[in-house]
């Protein structure tokens, strides 16, 4: 008889349970019940994991051993990009509408990744973005309270620093959001913060620069702030079409690899006690042109006008993170390269 203790569930053997494997069942039971008294396996909840950085935080977690619940409505991401993960299970219901499904499950940790994250729309309707992305946050915060969570990291943005004043970009640069969705990350971090101490369990924000990686790209949902360039450049090439770049192409960007930002989620995540109450930037380090990166692809380009509310440049300073010891492993030039994107 063979098991696979990888997937046990089990976190509190009782010593009843114990004692009758020990009377009553074969050797081989016994070992197996025993072993199960030292494997406990921890549960994550994360908020928007069938999304792009999500699904890379939920495939890291299952490789790090723990069981996952993922709550995403599917209004920006796809189930598909957590096919085949396991032990998972997935409810697809709006975060306002999955409090008793979080109380059961009573996660250990929470990854929170689920937003609109879509900046031009959030100039037409911020009233439904704050709600999505500041209300859900705040409800999500008063079930961390309820399961006694052990930490919860939130998915922030860079773009609450707007058009820096200076590169490389610290944690303690000027607030200054250049459209309704980066106000309400910002809002919802604050949230994050000031709840958390409330309530008594600690929190770490994460300011993603630039992601992108595998997933990026979703043509139902082109709005979408994480549909990163690299990920629609590499469509465009695959479907021999010319590169679209908007503006003049010299705006500069921070870019940083999904898998690279699911690092850090767990990074945080393991050592969260001491670090409670921080705001990290994730990002790469280093800058790009809009220009370069189409230079690397190769093939032809068209230029259309450039946007409002969208910085010219994000460079992140990252030392902070860098100095408790995490750091991105994937370039740009080898992700394009190895087709990681």
């Amino acid at each position: 008889m063979t098991f696979n203790l990888s997937i046990l569930r089990i976190r509190k053997p009782s010593f009843l349970g114990v004692l009758t494997f020990i009377l009553l069942e074969s050797p081989t039971l016994m070992l197996y019940y025993a072993c199960s008294v030292f494997l406990i396996m921890v549960r994550a909840l994360v908020t928007g994991g069938c999304g792009f950085i999500g699904s890379h935080v939920v495939e890291k977690l299952i490789l790090e051993g723990f069981q996952v619940l993922v709550i995403d409505n599917l209004s920006t991401g796809r189930a598909e990009n957590i096919h085949g993960l396991k032990p998972i299970d997935l409810i697809t219901k709006d975060l306002n509408a999955t409090g008793k499904d979080i109380i059961k499950f009573n996660p250990d940790y929470i990854f929170h990744l689920a937003a609109w994250p879509r900046i031009q729309p959030s100039f037409a309707d911020p009233i439904e973005h704050d709600i999505a992305n500041v209300h859900q946050t705040i409800s999500l915060l008063q079930a961390a309270r309820e399961c006694k969570v052990k930490g919860f990291i939130y998915s922030s943005s860079s773009s609450c620093y707007g058009d820096a004043t200076y590169t490389p970009t610290d944690e303690n640069h000027p607030i200054n959001p250049l459209n309704p969705y980066a106000i309400q990350k910002y809002a919802a971090e604050r949230y994050v913060n000031v709840l958390g101490n409330k309530y008594g369990f600690p929190t770490v924000s994460l300011r993603y620069f630039n992601a992108y990686g595998t997933r990026s790209y979703n043509p139902d949902n082109i709005y979408n702030a994480y549909s990163s360039v690299i990920g629609i450049f590499n469509h465009l090439k695959a479907t021999n079409q010319p590169l679209t770049i908007t503006g003049d192409g010299e705006q500069r960007r921070d870019f940083v690899h999904a898998t690279d930002i699911a690092s850090a989620n767990l990074f945080v995540s393991s050592r969260i006690d001491n670090l409670n109450g921080s705001v990290f930037n994730v990002g790469y380090g280093a800058t790009h042109s809009i220009n370069e990166v189409a230079s690397i692809f190769g093939g032809p380009r068209i230029y259309t006008p450039m946007r409002c509310g969208e910085a010219t440049i994000t460079h992140a300073d990252i030392s902070k993170i860098r100095s408790y010891g995490w750091q991105p492993t994937i370039s740009l030039e080898y992700a394009i390269q190895h087709n990681l994107v």
